[in-house]
C-alpha cells in the first residue's frame, strides 16, 4: 500500500495539475507506488501568506490521526469525522479554497497515502485489485479527496456549528449529489436536505439522489432565498475566525470543533423548505419505488 511520504516540508505549497500528472502513475492509482516526495516538492511553488493555517504538520498530524481511528472500519466513515477538523484545521476563506493547487499538493504531497486508503476500491470477487480514480487526486472540488470534505464543512455547517456537517458527510450520497450543485451555496436549502436526513424521511442513497435532483429541477421556478431567506452575513465573524489560527489548538480529537462565530441560519426557513422539499419527494421519481410507493 502506498506509504506516508519520506520527505514532508514545513509548509504547505501548491502543485498544478500539469506538474502532478508526472506523479500520478499506474501503480499509485493501484496503492503499489510510493510519491518520490523530494523530487516533487522540488517543482513545487511556495504560498504566497505566511502564518500558522499553512503549517504542513498541523494537517498531517489530523491525517495521520484520522487513518488510526478508522483503521478497523471502512474508510468511508472517516468523512463525517475528517470533514469538520480539516475545515477547522485549515480555516480557509473561500477565494482561497478555490485554489484547486493546494488541493493537488495536499492529495500527493501531503497525503497520498490517505487518498489511496480511502478512495481504493475493495478487490472484485475474482480477486483482481481497483484503482483510485484520478479525479481524486487532480479532480473538481466535489471529488478531489480533501477538497469535497472542506466544501461540505463549509456549505453544511450552521455558522459555528459542525454538527450538519456530520449528517452529511455521513451519507455519500448526499455529498456526491449536493456537491455538485449551485443551489447547496444557500444555507437554508443545504440545511433543510439534512434536516431531512436527521428525521429520516430520506433514507436511502435512491431517495437522496431524486430529492436532490428535484430540488434543484423546482429551484429554476422558485427562488429558494425569497421562500426561506437566510441572514445576511458579516465578514468580521470569520476574518477574526482566521485571525485566531496563530493561536489556535490542534483542532479537538474527541469532540466537534467551533467554525466561526457568525449567525446561524433562521429556524423558520430551514422548517419551511424541509416541509417544501418532503412534499417534492413524494412526486419525485425514485428508482427501485413501486408506483403505489410513488403515491
Amino acid at each position: 500500500m502506498t506509504s506516508r511520504p519520506e520527505h514532508l516540508p514545513e509548509r504547505l505549497a501548491l502543485l498544478s495539475d500539469v506538474q502532478a500528472a508526472e506523479y500520478i502513475s499506474s501503480g499509485l492509482l493501484e496503492g503499489r507506488e510510493d510519491i518520490p516526495s523530494i523530487a516533487l516538492n522540488k517543482i513545487t511553488e511556495p504560498l504566497a501568506d505566511i502564518d500558522e493555517r499553512f503549517q504542513l504538520h498541523r494537517v498531517r498530524d489530523l491525517i495521520d490521526d484520522t487513518m488510526d481511528r478508522f483503521r478497523d472500519e471502512r474508510p468511508t466513515a472517516a468523512d463525517a469525522w475528517l470533514a469538520p477538523r480539516l475545515h477547522e484545521t485549515l480555516r480557509l476563506t473561500r477565494g482561497e479554497a478555490a485554489e484547486k493547487r493546494l488541493w493537488t499538493y495536499l492529495a500527493l504531497g501531503v497525503a497520498p497515502d490517505y487518498v489511496v486508503w480511502r478512495h481504493l476500491p475493495e478487490p472484485k470477487s475474482d480477486g483482481s485489485g481497483g484503482r483510485v480514480a484520478r479525479d481524486k487526486f487532480v479532480g473538481p472540488h466535489y471529488k478531489q479527496a480533501f477538497s469535497r470534505l472542506w466544501w461540505a464543512a463549509e456549505l453544511f455547517r450552521d455558522g459555528p456549528d459542525y454538527r450538519p456537517v456530520v449528517t452529511a458527510c455521513g451519507n455519500q450520497d448526499m455529498i456526491n449529489s449536493a456537491l455538485r450543485l449551485d443551489i447547496i451555496d444557500h444555507r437554508t436549502t443545504a440545511l433543510a436536505l439534512v434536516g431531512l436526513l436527521e428525521k429520516g424521511i430520506v433514507r436511502t442513497g435512491r431517495e437522496v439522489n431524486a430529492l436532490t435532483s428535484a430540488v434543484n429541477a423546482a429551484a429554476a421556478t422558485l427562488l429558494y432565498d425569497v421562500v426561506a431567506p437566510d441572514v445576511e452575513r458579516s465578514g468580521d465573524p470569520l476574518r477574526a475566525w482566521i485571525e485566531a489560527a496563530a493561536s489556535a489548538l490542534p483542532s479537538p480529537r474527541g469532540e466537534l470543533p467551533v467554525g466561526p462565530e457568525e449567525e446561524r441560519v433562521p429556524e423558520e426557513a430551514v422548517d419551511t423548505l424541509s416541509a417544501h422539499f418532503e412534499e417534492l419527494l413524494v412526486d419525485a421519481p425514485v428508482r427501485g419505488r413501486t408506483a403505489d410507493e410513488q403515491g
